[in-house]
This record gives C-alpha cells, sequence and structure tokens, in this order.
C-alpha cells in the first residue's frame, strides 16, 4: 500500500530485463532485435520510476548493428533517467552479448560465464568441387564486378578475401570504441583483449571486462537494502512461439543460433 499513500517512500524498485539469445535483425523465436526489444526496455526504465535497472545476459553475440541498437537505446534512457545500469551474466556474454553487458554501469558475472569473444568472425563454404563433381555449371552475370562478392559456388579470391577484411575492420573497431567507452580505466593495459579470444568468471574480473563475481538478488540486495522490489520485463511471445510452431525459416534461425551457442560449449 505504501505507493500509493502520499508522503510514504517506497521500497526500492529493480526493473529487470532479460537478454538471452542470439541478436538478429529478426524478431522471430528468441533471437534479440532493437525493434523487438524498445518497448521492453522503454517501459523497464519508465514504469514505476525504478531505483535501477539489471540486464540479465545470455547471449553468444550475433549482430553486430542490432548489439549497437541496443545497448545505444539502453544507454540513451540511462542518461534521460539518470537511472543506473547493472549487467549480470549468466553462461556466456560474448560477441555481441559482451557488447550489451557493456550498456551497464557494472558488469557481475557468475564464476563460470564466460566473457568477451570481442571481434568480428565471417564464415561460410565452398561448394565450387561438389557441384563440379556433379556436372553442375555456375552461371553468374552482373553489372558491377562486386555483384558475386564471395560466391559461395566459386572458388575464393584473394581480393576477395582482402576485402572482406576491410569491411570487418571498422566494425571490429567500433566494438573496440564500445568497450574502451564504457570500461575505461578497468581494462587491464598489460593485456590485448580485443584478439577474439575469451576468458571465465575471475579470470574476466581480472582483465578487467567485469567488476566482480556476484549475482542479481543478493548483489542488488547490497546495493539497495533487503526490502527492494524487483519487476521482470521481457519481449512478447508471438502465438506460434507459445505453441512450439516455429516454421521453415524459424528452423533455419534455430540452426544457426545453435552453431553460435555450440561455439562455447553450450
Amino acid at each position: 500500500m505504501k505507493r500509493w499513500l502520499p508522503f510514504v517512500k517506497s521500497d526500492p524498485l529493480v526493473a529487470v530485463v532479460r537478454l538471452s539469445g542470439t541478436i538478429a535483425a529478426s524478431s522471430r523465436g528468441s533471437a534479440l532485435s532493437d525493434a523487438g526489444l524498445a518497448p521492453v526496455i522503454e517501459r523497464a526504465f519508465k514504469k514505476g520510476k525504478p531505483d535501477a535497472v539489471a540486464l540479465i545476459v545470455n547471449s553468444p553475440g550475433g549482430s553486430p548493428a542490432q548489439s549497437a541498437l541496443i545497448a545505444a537505446r539502453i544507454r540513451r534512457l540511462a542518461d534521460e533517467h539518470q537511472t543506473p545500469v547493472y549487467s549480470f551474466v549468466e553462461d556466456v556474454a560474448a560477441s555481441g552479448g559482451y557488447w550489451l553487458a557493456c550498456a551497464g554501469d557494472e558488469i557481475w558475472v557468475d564464476a563460470s560465464s564466460i566473457m568477451g569473444s570481442i571481434g568480428v568472425i565471417y564464415a561460410g563454404f565452398g561448394f565450387q568441387d561438389l557441384i563440379a563433381r556433379h556436372g553442375v555449371e555456375r552461371r553468374v552475370h552482373a553489372a558491377g564486378e562486386s555483384k558475386s562478392f564471395l560466391d559461395p559456388f566459386k572458388p575464393e579470391k584473394p581480393e576477395d578475401v582482402a576485402r572482406l577484411m576491410q569491411l570487418q575492420e571498422p566494425i571490429h573497431a567500433a566494438f573496440k570504441d564500445h568497450v574502451r567507452e564504457r570500461r575505461g580505466a578497468r581494462l587491464a593495459s598489460d593485456r590485448d583483449l580485443f584478439t577474439g579470444d575469451v576468458w571465465v568468471g575471475q579470470q574476466s574480473v581480472e582483465v578487467g571486462l567485469a567488476d566482480g563475481i556476484g549475482h542479481l538478488v543478493p548483489k542488488m540486495k547490497e546495493r539497495f537494502g533487503d526490502k527492494v522490489r524487483f519487476s521482470l520485463h521481457a519481449p512478447r511471445r508471438g502465438l506460434w512461439s507459445r505453441l512450439g510452431a516455429p516454421g521453415v525459416v524459424g528452423i533455419a534461425d534455430e540452426l544457426e543460433a545453435r552453431f553460435l551457442w555450440s561455439r562455447y560449449g553450450l
């Protein structure tokens, strides 16, 4: 009743946003996207005037653009409402997942959390020998010499690889800038943290990627007292998703997600 009585201070409130899954522009299934999370994040910062927002991060990464958009939205709202943000990592915050974790003013991890993977990766297949064995002839007619860039049915060209590296470098630079801006002097100065390597639990604390070992409820009670209240904010799942009917495209998305998770043994 205290929240409805004038002049009576309510118990502290922490809004909790779960960021769990791969990161992609598609809002199907469990994929995290800026469009899908926008109403969730907005509601978390505004509903009930929370004393803090806590992010529960469990993501192996995905789209760098979506990672940047989601993190930027969180920071914009945090600055507008003067609300501190705390990130709590579960299994993994790697690649784009770590980009999201850095939206927090502090990052807390489990002793077994996998952290980092600050890099950019492209993976594909080459099918030119396969189709040649089966008598399939590849025919490509393009206006513009780069339109067939990295065609998986043609032999890989050194100039295509060089061009790919040129495309990856600014994305990697943006990722590094984001981490440096958010973590600042906490980052270890004697280690190269931007090679795509990962660290586990206390290791990530020692190199400055995280602030300590800690879990959501006890850490928030430590900061805001034992009477702190929590409100959970999460995306609403569609009917077909709730019924477990992902469809053909959803199956493809699920396979890609499984690949990303499997890189960290999950």
